[in-house]
């Protein structure tokens, strides 16, 4: 069994949904009611992944170490479809994950509403174009990793469900859209969701 410290609706879900697919036990504790969450995780920073021993940190590193321990049809086994799905798990985690994060530092950071409101704007102006990159690789692809879901396109479901939080309009193009809503349609996602909820109402 696995323990995953999670925030509800954070980038922690794509973790769980992920665990979810490969048929994996898991326990969950919310950090947002432990006292002592950075002297698990000095960054602070979710998902952290306990396996046995080791306590894991930071997305990507997790996500990786669960798709090379378990059999899957996440993550390819071939060398250059194997690399092209790191290069897209890399993609959502340090690319488009931040780009969203400025949102979350805006709204906490800056108290002028005009520069606030600037501020948002040209956030969003940078999400939609890395929103139009995905857009332009799914010509030919239902998702990233080809004709079935990938790891990757989890974890940008996750993250485009945060831009609802904030005053900002986000662009999605329609093949984008048609795999996001996919993804949410996932077994693993619906159940990852309503275990976040769960968990949290008992905490």
């Amino acid at each position: 069994m696995y323990t995953l410290y999670y925030s509800q609706n954070a980038c922690s879900l794509a973790t769980q949904v992920v665990l979810n697919e490969l048929n994996q036990e898991i326990k969950m504790i919310n950090v947002q009611q432990l006292d002592n969450f950075k002297s698990i995780n000095p960054v602070g920073s979710v998902p952290v992944l306990v396996d046995g021993k080791n306590t894991l940190a930071e997305g990507a590193a997790i996500m990786l170490h669960i798709l090379n321990k378990h059999a899957n049809s996440l993550f390819p086994n071939n060398k250059e479809p194997r690399q092209k799905a790191i290069q897209n798990i890399m993609f959502a985690n340090a690319t488009m994950h931040p780009a969203y994060s400025k949102l979350f530092f805006i709204e906490q950071n800056i108290k002028d509403e005009n520069t606030k409101l600037l501020a948002f704007n040209a956030a969003s102006l940078s999400i939609n174009h890395l929103w139009q990159v995905v857009e332009n690789q799914l010509i030919n692809n239902d998702f990233l990793g080809g004709d079935t879901a990938s790891a990757a396109d989890i974890m940008l479901c996750v993250y485009s469900r945060w831009g609802a939080y904030f005053p900002v309009d986000i662009t999605i193009g329609h093949r984008t859209k048609k795999m996001l809503d996919a993804v949410q349609s996932m077994q693993s996602f619906i159940k990852a969701v309503e275990t976040e909820q769960r968990v949290s109402s008992k905490q």
